[in-house]
């Protein structure tokens, strides 16, 4: 279980309008966002967001909730991945259960790899030989520049950039190696490619070779800032690109993107030498709604990319649209472009892409008696276990109905072979009408903005007349519990219990209020009038009382309560 101390903190970093607008484009409405709801078909927009209360709410079909909310019934997310998708965007580390945070890094690695890519970038001004390679691969300084592409020379020449070449610092940030006969610089005589996070910081490097020399690429270690299977190679400058293009290009070496972004293709990424995972698809399908991967068209190229489909299943989402690139033999990005120009490889883009579901297809057909049971057997094993990875219901159906048809059975017929059914989706909530206004709900809502103040409410000042008494006394206990929470955060931990009606309608009439509302002026005034008419109704009640009925204590009471 993810701490909940953690999830506040998680709702406080994430902005739910950059969230939702990276997905559903959304336009300002007054103090509030509007786009037409993502979740049911409407001409006009009903879907509202707000920033000040971090909140989404349909007023067409009823959807509503958090950042975290979206990402779960937008993308179909799970609620752990959907908090570990928001956590990477703001790079906080999620805890282990019922462990404290991981500790941070230690700023000295962030210091070491900054200082490092400053000081290759002034060496590659001083090296004519590195400086004629990149303009070889066609590069200008603008391009080498905005990537802050660098040389680190032969040798080991980082002893004279740091005082301390000794700092632990250096090996826990892949800069140098503790060898044999001493420590010496990884990189030499490379061309340097600074690695950043999706933040813009400097996470690693990649340094690729200037002659025929082994390995062609070199990247930094795992540390604790760099993980090659998370981190992607150009996101960080694409991210503008990548959004007005409404796609991303995956492409296999730090030259292809800096080549494509050379002649004017700036939407592409690379993974770092290693093959594409599901943490690489899920961001990159976080940032746009199609994903093209590139490969060559060589054998090599296809069992990469298959690599790429197997491991981007579990990533897939019903709406989102990933296809493969197979470019001629012996051509690559950077060669491609540079021949034919940036106009013929658009092209290549719009018309020569393979979408997922039949180059999967295509691959378990390959070489295949699909005429013998035998044959059809075979197909169906194989697909069994692909099948059962894909994330998007809708998507996972339709490629199952066409994997039944070439085994010449019915859909339904397969999971009488062992093929687990699609799982619907869930329906969409029902609208609902807001409740008429009344002295406890303004309480209650209150309380989701001041929770810290429940303690100054007595439960029987709360009107049994009411049908929200009951409910609200319910919250009102819950939050002594749970202690003073922001509002998005009670709605995330309310999920699944019986308040989670009451919270998600209190948050849709927290959409009318600006940051100028005075929640604390409005918690005085309700707590006012329930306590004033709880007198009333008390002194009534005891004033219908024969007086010989009431003890000492309730007399006193009555006469206290006339004079008030």
């Amino acid at each position: 279980m993810i701490p909940r101390d953690f999830i506040d903190t998680l709702l406080a970093r994430v902005d739910v309008v950059d969230v939702i607008d990276r997905r559903v484009p959304l336009k300002k409405a007054g103090q509030n966002y509007q786009a037409c709801c993502p979740f049911h078909s409407e001409k006009t927009p009903s879907f509202t967001v707000s920033p000040t209360k971090q909140f989404y709410h349909c007023f067409g079909c009823g959807a509503h909730g958090t950042a975290l909310g979206f990402l779960m019934e937008y993308e179909h997310m799970s609620f752990p991945d959907a908090v570990a998708a928001l956590a990477q965007d703001v790079g906080l580390p999620v805890p282990e259960s019922g462990e404290p945070e991981r500790p941070k890094p230690p700023p000295a690695l962030w210091d070491a790899l900054e200082q490092a890519a400053q000081f290759y970038k002034k060496q590659l001004k001083q090296t004519p030989r590195a400086i004629d390679y990149l303009k070889r691969r066609g590069l200008t300084g603008a391009i080498a520049a905005r990537y802050g592409i660098g040389y680190a020379p032969e040798g080991s020449p980082l002893k004279q950039v740091y005082a301390d070449y000794a700092a632990d610092a250096l090996a826990a940030s892949g800069l140098v190696i503790d060898g044999d006969h001493g420590r010496y610089d990884r990189f030499r005589d490379r061309i340097m490619f600074p690695i950043r996070n999706i933040k813009g910081q400097i996470v690693g490097f990649g340094g690729r070779v200037l002659d025929q020399d082994e390995p062609k690429y070199l990247n930094s270690p795992e540390t604790p800032l760099f993980h090659k299977g998370s981190e992607i190679y150009g996101l960080f400058e694409a991210r503008a690109a990548i959004k007005t293009a409404g796609r991303v290009i995956v492409v296999e070496g730090y030259m292809d993107v800096v080549a494509l972004a050379q002649l004017g293709v700036e939407f592409a990424v690379a993974t770092l030498g290693t093959a594409t995972t599901p943490i690489h698809a899920r961001t990159l399908l976080r940032h746009t709604d199609r994903l093209v991967y590139a490969f060559d068209g060589d054998n090599a190229g296809r069992k990469a990319a298959w690599r790429a489909l197997e491991n981007t299943l579990e990533a897939l989402q019903d709406g989102k649209e990933v296809s493969f690139l197979f470019l001629p033999e012996g051509e690559d990005p950077d060669s491609y472009i540079r021949t034919h120009g940036h106009d013929a490889f658009l092209h290549l883009l719009d018309t020569d892409t393979l979408p997922l579901s039949a180059f999967l297809v295509r691959e378990l057909a390959r070489n295949r008696k699909l005429d013998s049971q035998e044959g059809r057997a075979a197909l169906i094993k194989d697909a069994k276990p692909l099948l059962e990875k894909i994330a998007a219901p809708l998507l996972a159906s339709l490629i199952q109905r066409q994997i039944a048809e070439l085994a010449h059975l019915q859909a339904d017929e397969l999971s009488h072979l062992g093929l687990k059914p699609i799982a619907a989706r869930r329906p969409l909530p029902r609208p609902q009408r807001r409740p008429a206004p009344s002295r406890v709900r303004s309480l209650a809502r209150t309380l989701l903005m001041n929770p810290q103040r429940v303690a100054e409410v007595e439960p029987c000042w709360l009107d049994v007349n009411d049908p929200l008494s009951g409910p609200t006394g319910e919250l009102m206990a819950w939050l002594r519990e749970v202690g003073p929470l922001k509002p998005q955060t009670l709605s995330e931990t309310a999920k699944g219990s019986v308040l989670e009606p009451l919270i998600d309608e209190l948050m849709t009439d927290l959409l009318d209020k600006d940051d100028t509302w005075d929640w604390n002026a409005e918690f005085d005034g309700a707590v006012k009038q329930l306590r004033d008419d709880w007198r009333r109704r008390r002194q009534q009640e005891l004033a219908m009382r024969p007086l010989g009925s009431l003890s000492a204590s309730e007399r006193q009471e009555l006469t206290e309560l006339a004079r008030s």
